[in-house]
């Protein structure tokens, strides 16, 4: 039976200054922990994670926290924490507003990935992780890693970047203001609720899917049976599946922290105050792994070849997926086995 993960919340006092001014008045950081940290503390691994996931790796990213994946909880100390702005856990928009008594809904303070990543950092020092081996990160949850490499290259030893982009492109934040009108057409939004806009989530995430998987990977999954009758509407496999997502989501996720999610995604951009992204990524000084997948098309194979070109010590490598996108949760077998001979290359 696989090691399972502890999960703390550790409360940070006073005032959270936030980039885009403003602050929060104190912070809460939910957090997993999975393995344990050896004497020289030098043996965790951090992931972070992407748009609506949790600290919770072993459920969102299967047959990784296992023996012998890369997040070998028998061999490391995996620490992964919900960012802010989410809800399973961390200081979000349905956490009480001290000031006013009542939840922040939609007037939660905006945050960006820097925010994000500052949260992080109080919660490394206050487990004094002062030399984690590898910080991990795909999709959003690379946004966070690259900023914080660039932060603090010296905090880590390597790290490992999977279908992610230094910024936020024009195409990436079209994907994400499509939803934001998803959400913001269903009338519900802004009343102070935690279930409010809920069928405007659901269509914000069955557009977010489309974008995930692609059309390789609706097209291997989603073919109605051969008996199905073509000519009723609304009943091909593709149609119920994109509904049954919307409702999955909104059975564990708010419009609110949704929209707080997206838009610190459109804020990302390594080289906002630092002469630029090529100027921002020449102080991550550390070997990285970075990993492109064929068929996505949120993060390209060649925006990953050149990120992984603009870093000074970076190994890119491909994964062959139909999945996409998600091709990052998917493919664990091609994952553990890229990720793992690149730690052994670093710590032979």
């Amino acid at each position: 039976m696989e090691r399972k993960g502890n999960f703390s919340i550790f409360e940070v006092p006073g005032n959270f200054p936030l980039e885009r001014g403003g602050s929060l008045p104190g912070i809460k950081i939910a957090f997993h922990t999975f393995g344990t940290l050896n004497e020289k503390k030098d043996n965790c691994i951090w992931v972070c994670h992407a748009l609506t996931a949790n600290s919770d790796v072993d459920d969102w990213w299967p047959h990784t926290v296992v023996k012998g994946g890369f997040l070998d909880p028998h061999k490391y100390f995996v620490v992964c924490a919900n960012i802010i702005g989410s809800c399973y856990g961390s200081t979000g928009p349905l956490s009480v507003n001290p000031d006013s008594g009542e939840p922040w809904f939609d007037n939660f303070p905006k945050l960006t990935i820097r925010d994000m990543v500052k949260a992080h950092i109080l919660l490394a020092d206050h487990l004094k992780l002062n030399s984690i081996f590898s910080l991990i990160g795909s999709s959003v949850g690379g946004f966070q890693a690259i900023e914080w490499a660039v932060m603090q290259p010296q905090r880590f030893k390597s790290l490992v970047l999977i279908a992610t982009a230094p910024y936020a492109s024009p195409w990436t934040i079209a994907i994400d203001e499509t939803q934001r009108m998803a959400i913001f057409s269903d009338k519900s939004y802004g009343e102070k609720r935690s279930d409010a806009a809920q069928d405007g989530l659901a269509a914000a995430r069955a557009i977010g899917l489309l974008t995930y998987r692609g059309a390789s990977g609706y097209n291997l999954t989603q073919q109605d049976h051969p008996a199905h009758d073509d000519s009723v509407p609304h009943t091909h496999r593709a149609c119920s599946y994109q509904r049954h997502q919307g409702d999955k989501l909104i059975k564990r996720f708010d419009a609110y922290s949704y929209i707080a999610i997206l838009d610190a995604f459109d804020t990302h951009n390594v080289g906002r105050g630092r002469g630029g992204i090529k100027n921002a990524l020449k102080n991550i000084n550390i070997p990285v792994l970075t990993v492109g997948i064929t068929t996505d098309i949120i993060f390209t194979p060649p925006e990953m070849k050149e990120l992984s070109e603009m870093l000074p010590d970076s190994v890119y490598k491909e994964i062959e997926s139909d999945f996409g996108h998600d091709g990052f949760l998917v493919e664990h077998t091609l994952l553990n086995y890229l990720i793992n001979n690149f730690f052994s290359s670093i710590n032979p």
